[in-house]
């Protein structure tokens, strides 16, 4: 087995400037030199984009790109090019122009029609996965004989992998090809590693706060986990307390392609309402699964990188069937973490993880890590026969999560009240049993929720001024409320202080309900306004009169809640 104290020597000292079809930069003019990045599908696309900082703002060379045709995932995949902005030739163009250098992520379609010294880069991590229906029989998809071989006799084909072992497993496939990798490290892991301090601001734009956040992690075809199991994402919200957890899922780009960002959602709805965040598919996976607490994964290689960045745990959904590469690193991982059975089970599942089972998995698939740019530049300017920039390379750090996560505005809130302490458990309406409660946000939910519950609240709406302003004071909306909502219990105001003004059906007294903040490891922790006041609804339910200090637990966090007589300025604000 190549060790790595020694693996820098064999790959860049034989470095390969003098094979023989190695004729010197071509279709250059003076010191000018053109790379084309040819792509068949967006993840292919997203690695590449990962790669090119090495040659930014370097102005004698210009770069183009063009779509090899044959993949069913073109589609995306020239939509991903238009959207990063970038110059596209015509495929025709492309074969019929002579480049310093070709750029690729996937060995599949007539890429020997391309004329320039091509790069070769894996498109995920650990080459784990195997396609039934392509290719030879049980070859690892990216490291098939059947298209590696049809570029002997060409031009100068590198492939610039990761690990020393993919090395091994390539000249295993091919001798000729195998002679000819170079182990470079991954680019995109190097962008995780170098992001790793923007954990919080990650978590900010998730609106994941205190919270736990679980991302689970869905590769393509039959195997992957949501075919294998469409329902988990639902099961998982109705076990997972609001509070206390939030969702998110990473889908692979080729699933995206197969139905269509559209249809993906229409599937994804039930669990999408119920608060699950659905991450882009280019950099936002990546930042997603720093800023996560853990994964739920199948055989997709985002579990690879996930396990890299930190060890937290991972837990299998899914075993990758036939389509998993037996003693891969993916095998390894799943091998090592624990199998979650029904989705009730998860607590369980992730108090299992061994530490160290994530970390040592990863290690089997990235080598080189904090130097793949640097390598890969000595690589590429290597074969453009131009010396490199003096200026360091460094990797661009992720983007902050775009998308505006969906909030539940419905609840069935469970209560288990005992003395002065109540344990809330609120989970998104109609997802599972009804609860003690119905809680829902006025102006939010629909006229349905609205008319079922037993808790009203409203939150300040963010609305500026009109010609002629006009504004609910707390006692005005909550009278209003009950009394247009016959069946509604209780009805409450959350100022824009965090104090709710609550009142009672038939209770001329308004309540102030104050939540204390918590302050846990030099960060204050506060909770929903709204999650208090179901607290108090479990005294109000039972036409009982709350205590003027009771104890609100939501998960494993205690907070104390202060309830008193609103004051007549707290009954006239405005909200």
């Amino acid at each position: 087995m190549p060790s790595r104290t020694r693996e820098p020597r064999l790959m860049w000292e034989n470095f390969p400037f003098s094979d023989p079809h190695h004729s010197g930069p071509t279709g250059a003019t003076g010191d000018g030199r053109t790379v084309l990045v040819a792509v068949r599908s967006a993840v292919a696309l997203y690695r590449l984009l990962d790669v090119l900082p090495v040659l930014a703002g370097d102005d004698r060379i210009s770069t183009c790109f063009t779509l090899v045709p044959g993949s069913e995932f073109g589609a995306d995949a020239l939509t991903a090019v238009d959207t990063a902005g970038a110059r596209i030739i015509p495929w025709d163009e492309a074969r019929s122009r002579v480049f310093d250098l070709v750029l690729v992520a996937s060995p599949k379609g007539d890429l020997r029609l391309l004329h320039g010294h091509r790069v070769l880069l894996p498109h995920g991590a650990g080459f784990s996965k195997t396609i039934r229906s392509e290719g030879s029989p049980g070859s690892a998809s990216g490291l098939d004989p059947k298209y590696l071989l049809s570029g002997e006799g060409s031009r100068t084909t590198v492939h610039a992998l990761a690990h020393p072992h993919q090395v091994d497993r390539l000249r295993a496939a091919s001798r000729y090809h195998g002679d000819r990798a170079r182990v470079v490290g991954d680019p995109t892991l190097e962008r995780l590693l170098a992001s790793r301090s923007l954990r919080d601001r990650y978590r900010a734009t998730l609106g994941t706060g205190a919270r736990q956040l679980v991302v689970i992690a869905s590769t393509w075809g039959p195997q992957s986990l949501l075919r294998q199991r469409p329902d988990l994402l639902v099961e998982l919200a109705t076990t997972l307390p609001h509070d206390t957890h939030q969702l998110a899922l990473i889908v692979h780009p080729n699933e995206r392609a197969r139905i269509g960002t559209f249809g993906l959602r229409e599937h994804l709805a039930p669990a999408l309402d119920a608060g699950l965040v659905l991450v882009g598919a280019h950099e936002e996976w990546a930042s997603t699964l720093i800023a996560a607490d853990a994964l739920i994964t199948d055989h997709g290689s985002a579990a690879l990188y996930y396990s890299a960045v930190a060890d937290r745990p991972v837990i299998a959904a899914c075993d990758g069937g036939d389509e998993l590469i037996a003693g891969s690193p993916m095998a390894r991982l799943l091998e090592a973490v624990p199998r979650l059975g029904p989705a009730r089970e998860i607590h369980r599942e992730l108090s299992a993880y061994r530490p160290g089972s994530g970390p040592s998995a990863a290690r089997a698939a990235f080598a080189e890590q904090g130097h793949a740019l640097d390598r890969m530049r000595q690589l590429l300017y290597g074969l453009l026969g131009l010396t490199a920039p003096t200026v360091p390379v460094e990797p661009r750090t992720l983007p902050a999560v775009s998308p505006t996560p969906c909030t539940p505005v419905a609840f069935d809130v469970f209560l288990d009240r005992s003395g002065d302490r109540v344990r809330v458990d609120r989970f998104p309406a109609a997802t599972g049993l009804p609860g003690n409660h119905l809680a829902v946000e006025y102006g939010a939910a629909g006229e349905r929720n609205v008319q079922s519950a037993g808790l009203l609240y409203r939150r300040p709406l963010a609305t500026g001024p009109g010609p002629l302003d006009t504004a609910w004071t707390a006692s005005g909306w909550s009278a209003h409320v009950l009394d247009r909502y016959p069946d509604c219990r209780a009805a409450a105001a959350v100022l824009p202080s965090g104090t709710s003004v609550l009142r009672v059906r038939g209770d001329d007294r308004l309540l102030a309900v104050r939540t204390e903040p918590r302050i846990e490891d030099g960060r204050m922790v506060r909770a929903d306004p709204a999650a208090a006041l179901s607290a108090v609804h479990a005294w109000v339910v039972k036409r009982e009169q709350p205590p003027p200090a009771l104890h609100c637990v939501l998960g494993h966090r205690d907070f104390r809640v202060v309830v008193s007589p609103a004051t007549t300025a707290e009954e006239a604000q405005a909200f």
